[in-house]
C-alpha cells in the first residue's frame, strides 16, 4: 500500500506505527541500532544516534527497545574500560594521544570497535548516552539500571571529565581541530542529567565551566556560532537548547540563532549548515524535525506541524524516512560523487524514524 495515498490523518498514524517498525527491525538482538540497513558505511551503532533513537523510543512507550540498547552501551563501554586509564596516563604525562587510541564513536552491532580509518574521537555520544539513560530512567522509574551500569558511568564521567575541552570531531563527522558548542551542549546535558541522580559526582563547576566555555567563545553578534570565529551557523546550534537545556529555548541568544538558521539554512527542510556538500547538501528530516521540536518548546506549534508534515512528505511509498532529500541541495554538482562512492542516500535512517516520533509526541499528534 502507498501510504502517500491515505488522508493525512490516517497517513500519520500509519508513519508512527512503520517508524516503531523500523527502528525495531533494525534493533539487533545484542540491543544496538543499526544506523542504516540499507547503506553499507552505515552498518554500525553510533553511541550518539542510538541515543536518540532510544529516546524515542521512550517517548512512544516501547521501554524494552530502549532498554536493551542502554544496556549494549554498558557490555560494550565495559569492553574498552582499559583504554581510559591508558588515555588518563598519557594525558598527564603530556604524551600524544594516536586518533586510535580515543573511545570509538560507532560500534559494530555486537560492541567492536571498528576497524576503519575513521573519524573516532568523538564525545557526544558519551554525553547524549547519560542523558538518555537518565530519560529512560525518569520515564520509566528503573532506578536500578543506574546502579547496575555505576562503573560505565562512572567511565564516561571520568572520560569527559579528562577530555571536554579537547578539539574532537563534531556529530557530523567533520572539523577534528575543533571544539564544537554542540559537541559541549551534549556533554552538559548529560552530566547536569546524571548529577541529578548522582550527587556523589560532584559535577556542577564542570557543568558550569562548559556552558561558561560555550558562552565565551561561541556567542558572536548575540548568537551562537559553528565555530569560535563568530560567522558561521549550523543547525546542530539548536542543542544548546533541546533538549540540552544549556540555555533556555526562548533565551534572546537561542532566538537570534534559530533566525539565523532560518535565513541561511532552511529552504522548506533544514540544510545541516551552508557549506555543506555531503550528497550536494540537502534537507535533513532528522533536522526538520528538530528545529519543529524547538518550535513546540516555545509554543509556535503552526510552525512545529508544519515542519512535521514537511517531514511526512518526504516519506516513500513503503513509509521510509531518507537521512535527506537533494533537491534543493546546496550543490547539485556534489550528488553524484556521493552516489558513486558509497550509494543512493540512506534510506531508510533509524535517527530521522526517530525524530519524526519525538516531534509527533511532543505535538501530540
Amino acid at each position: 500500500m502507498d501510504l502517500r495515498a491515505l488522508d493525512p490523518v490516517a497517513r500519520r498514524a500509519a508513519l508512527r506505527a512503520r517508524s516503531i517498525e523500523i527502528i525495531r527491525a533494525g534493533q539487533a538482538g545484542t540491543g544496538a541500532y543499526i544506523a542504516s540497513p540499507n547503506f553499507r558505511t552505515y552498518h554500525y551503532c553510533w553511541l550518539r544516534d542510538g541515543s536518540f533513537i532510544a529516546y524515542a523510543m521512550d517517548r512512544v512507550g516501547e521501554h524494552d527497545s530502549a532498554r536493551a540498547f542502554h544496556r549494549w552501551v554498558d557490555r560494550t563501554l565495559r569492553s574498552v574500560a582499559h583504554k581510559v586509564d591508558r588515555l588518563e596516563a598519557k594525558a598527564r604525562a603530556g604524551e600524544p594521544i594516536a586518533l586510535s587510541e580515543w573511545l570509538h564513536t560507532r560500534y559494530t552491532l555486537d560492541g567492536r570497535e571498528g576497524s576503519e580509518d575513521w573519524s573516532h574521537f568523538q564525545l557526544d555520544g558519551y554525553g547524549t548516552w547519560l542523558w538518555a539513560l537518565c530519560e529512560h530512567v525518569g520515564m520509566t522509574g528503573e532506578t536500578g539500571l543506574l546502579e547496575e551500569f555505576r562503573p560505565t558511568v562512572d567511565l564516561v564521567v571520568r572520560y569527559l571529565s579528562l577530555f571536554w575541552d579537547r578539539p574532537n570531531y563534531d556529530c557530523w563527522e567533520e572539523h577534528g581541530d575543533q571544539v564544537h558548542p554542540s559537541t559541549l551542549a551534549c556533554l552538559y546535558g548529560g552530566l547536569k542529567a546524571i548529577a541529578a541522580y548522582r550527587p556523589d559526582l560532584d559535577l556542577e563547576a564542570l557543568c558550569q565551566a562548559i556552558r561558561q566555555y560555550v558562552l565565551t567563545h561561541f556567542v558572536h553578534g548575540g548568537r551562537l556560532t559553528k565555530f569560535a570565529d563568530g560567522r558561521s551557523v549550523d543547525a546542530n546550534l539548536l542543542w544548546v537548547a533541546v533538549p540540552f537545556g544549556m540555555l533556555p529555548p526562548d533565551d534572546p541568544v537561542m532566538q537570534a540563532t534559530v533566525a539565523e538558521l532560518e535565513r541561511r539554512c532552511v529552504t522548506g527542510g533544514v540544510h545541516r549548515y551552508p557549506e555543506d556538500t555531503y550528497y550536494g547538501g540537502g534537507e535533513w528530516l532528522l533536522l526538520t524535525a528538530w528545529l519543529g521540536w524547538y518550535y513546540a518548546r516555545v509554543g509556535r506549534r503552526d510552525r512545529a506541524w508544519d515542519l512535521l508534515r514537511w517531514v511526512e512528505d518526504q516519506a516513500d511509498p513503503e513509509g521510509n524516512m531518507p537521512e535527506q532529500v537533494c533537491e534543493r541541495a546546496n550543490d547539485p554538482t556534489m550528488i553524484q560523487p556521493w552516489v558513486e562512492r558509497w550509494g543512493p542516500v540512506a534510506n531508510p535512517l533509524l535517527w530521522s524514524h526517530a525524530m519524526y516520533l519525538v516531534l509527533l509526541e511532543e505535538l501530540g499528534g
